[in-house]
């Protein structure tokens, strides 16, 4: 497993690369990868280029009816590929609980966990219990099973965003996080990008001290134009001035898949990656100290 794939002709991938390019080679025959929020966009996109590679993919989505779809014209183009859809509402702990319970029933290993799903600049509202990004800690014992029998390392891959680096002044707002008072869709969304670095490097932390082989990374996907901005047409257009904005989705699948797949990212944790590189995040996130108030404050959420 994890074979070498072929790299482009500078030796180095890039954001103009596909996510084709990037697994182009890697056979991923006898690996599951759980890809959240498969429905759309990137989380498709990654889903089919996963699946193109032989990984048995398992779709993660609240929305069955075009998570169906999606999973249809996989099988369409791929009709070889393992491809199954299984419903999660991971703003519901309700909902995170059932999923991972009829996975459980499957008995089947987990060796790639990708969070992909979220929204941007939504107006303030309340999730049922606030613990979206705890989803990968409910599959911690079943990937550190698969390691221990399999010896294949795991991967959790977190999508966050370049949109970390625009956030609150303390970073995360610990005391006002419910607080509609001064709200701003924005920072809020910077907030939760900045979230899943800090936890993905406290995770990747309490991993390396226990010897466990799974590695745990961000990535930044690139700026593409999917439905996340569907509330934010006007954004959008703005951003459109501001950067190179792609409507490919294979591009902005690149990154996640690299960082799943590719074995030259075999024993790397802790990162943040972007344009198949690691690059650096903003000071906040680099904070050691901010990430373990954050994991113990999501802890308490959770219970």
């Amino acid at each position: 497993m994890w074979i070498f794939g072929r790299k482009n002709s500078s030796g180095l991938f890039s954001g103009s690369s596909t996510a084709e390019e990037v697994t182009n080679g890697i056979d991923g025959t006898g690996l599951t990868a759980i890809v959240t929020g498969a429905s759309s966009g990137i989380g498709a996109e990654t889903a089919r280029t996963l699946a193109l590679r032989g990984v048995y993919v398992i779709m993660a989505d609240k929305d069955m009816v075009s998570g169906t779809k999606i999973r249809t014209k996989i099988l369409e183009e791929i009709p070889r590929a393992k491809v199954d859809i299984m419903e999660l509402d991971l703003s519901s702990m309700v909902s995170v609980r059932k999923f991972a319970s009829k996975y459980n029933t499957l008995n089947h290993p987990l060796n790639i966990l990708i969070n992909n799903a979220g929204v941007f600049g939504i107006p303030f509202a309340l999730s049922q219990d606030n613990i979206e990004q705890q989803f990968a800690i409910n599959y911690l014992d079943t990937m550190k099973n698969t390691v221990s029998e399999s010896g294949i390392q795991g991967r959790i891959v977190n999508v966050s965003s370049e949109g970390h680096r625009l956030t609150y002044n303390e970073g995360i707002r610990f005391d006002k996080l419910n607080d509609p008072s001064g709200y701003s869709r924005f920072y809020s969304y910077g907030q939760s990008k900045l979230a899943i670095i800090l936890y993905a490097n406290e995770l990747s932390n309490q991993l390396k001290d226990e010897g466990i082989e799974i590695t745990v990374n961000s990535v930044h996907p690139g700026c593409i134009q999917t439905n996340i901005f569907q509330t934010n047409s006007l954004i959008m257009h703005g951003i459109r001035y501001l950067v190179v904005v792609h409507e490919y989705l294979n591009f902005g699948a690149s990154t996640t898949c690299y960082v799943a797949l590719h074995p030259q990212v075999k024993g790397i944790s802790g990162e943040y990656f972007s344009d198949c590189k690691i690059a650096n995040p903003s000071k906040q996130a680099q904070d050691i100290t901010l990430g373990q108030k954050l994991w113990d404050f999501s802890m308490n959420l959770v219970k």
